[in-house]
């Protein structure tokens, strides 16, 4: 009986943790996919290659966006804070789904 609560222990403590490492690979994927994201044509990020200069510099997001639902909305609907915004709506514009963004954000915040 001993292990079989062990056993269940270490499947409710580690297999989240190895789901939100599938999430933050496969943001990375999505970022960089010039069919998704495609957020290098815009923006500079530590290990990406091509990178565009329009936006700015991907890095430090937990500090430049501690609220997650902040992000989201950008990346969903940037015009909504700036009409003016050369950042297209991804969400909005049904390019990302809600999944696929939250993937992104998982991986935006490892920056």
């Amino acid at each position: 009986m001993k292990y079989i609560v062990e056993f269940l222990l270490i499947i409710v403590l580690v297999l989240p943790s190895l789901s939100y490492a599938d999430n933050i690979a496969e943001g990375k994927s999505l970022t960089f996919d010039r069919k998704k994201g495609n957020c290098l044509a815009c923006h500079m990020i530590d290990d990406g290659e091509l990178a565009g200069n329009n936006g700015p510099p991907l890095l430090a997001m937990k500090a430049r966006f501690p609220d997650r639902e902040v992000l989201f909305q950008q990346i969903w609907d940037p015009t909504e804070s700036n009409p003016y915004s050369f950042m297209p709506p991804f969400g909005k514009h049904g390019a990302l789904t809600r999944t696929e963004i939250n993937k992104i954000m998982d991986y935006l915040y490892t920056l």
